[in-house]
């Protein structure tokens, strides 16, 4: 239980790679505050239920992602934190000169800007800890592109700079910031573009994840939540410690293409 008395905020994390890191932070020991924009009993019977498996604290806070103000108050409300783990995120598949102008702004806010807005809510007070962590979920197409992907690309190449720039601000204060760049996790997230490729190619939904899909993922197989989870808590341990401004591919070799 290397995490144990930290509080870890995951946003975006009642479902996908977010609830992933928050059970394997929850695991280690951390407290933790689970995250999305809707204020369901679902969400706060997954709490529940993961304070139950885990005997930890865990609390579900309501908070949209797209509005700085929410974002910035999740912090507040949650009484700061010790990790922070940027994970919301939203994805729309489209062509540059077919791509909605609404649909860019949501992804560049929920994606990148949301990442700006908590880091620095919860900053001052890793700051006066003397320790912290920041992890951001960028993605492989935060180091590289794919077509028809437009906002998101661009967001999570903004991701990894925000991670290099927080880095070297927090650098000597016994906070890091680091990026973790998945390649294609079968979350729901995933899910949902598996339709979008298929009309986008003409192909059935074997063939557009074969060929599509993971053709840049060289183990062709997706990466799962856990093995997500598992690097956010090496990146949360004091074996990380002089880890800071950096990225961590976990897409399967994508990235070594």
């Amino acid at each position: 239980m290397q995490l144990a008395g930290k509080r870890a905020i995951v946003t975006g994390s009642n479902s996908g790679i977010g609830l992933g890191i928050a059970w394997e932070l929850a695991r280690a020991g951390a407290d933790v505050v689970l995250n999305s924009y809707t204020d369901d009993a679902e969400d706060h019977a997954l709490a529940k239920d993961m304070a139950a498996q885990t005997g930890v604290a865990v609390r579900y806070i309501q908070a949209d992602m797209s509005k700085g103000a929410q974002c910035r108050a999740l912090i507040e409300q949650a009484g700061g934190c010790d990790i922070l783990v940027n994970n919301a995120g939203i994805q729309h598949v489209a062509k540059l000169e077919e791509f909605p102008g609404e649909k860019w702004d949501a992804i560049i806010a929920i994606n990148l800007s949301s990442a700006f807005h908590t880091s620095a809510a919860a900053l001052p007070e890793m700051y006066a800890n003397g320790w912290g962590r920041i992890v951001n979920i960028a993605s492989a197409h935060g180091l590289t592109a794919s077509p028809y992907k437009s906002a998101y690309v661009a967001a999570k190449h903004g991701v990894v700079g925000l991670t290099k720039t927080t880095a070297l601000e927090a650098a000597g204060k016994g906070v890091t910031c680091n990026a973790i760049c998945p390649g294609y996790v079968l979350t729901p997230i995933v899910e949902k573009q598996i339709p979008d490729q298929m009309k986008t190619h003409n192909m059935d939904r074997d063939t557009v994840i074969k060929e599509v899909m993971l053709s840049r993922q060289p183990s062709g197989e997706f990466a799962t939540v856990e093995q997500m989870g598992g690097t956010a808590v090496f990146l949360c341990s004091d074996a990380a410690a002089q880890i800071t401004g950096t990225t961590i591919s976990v897409d399967g070799g994508w990235t070594a293409l």
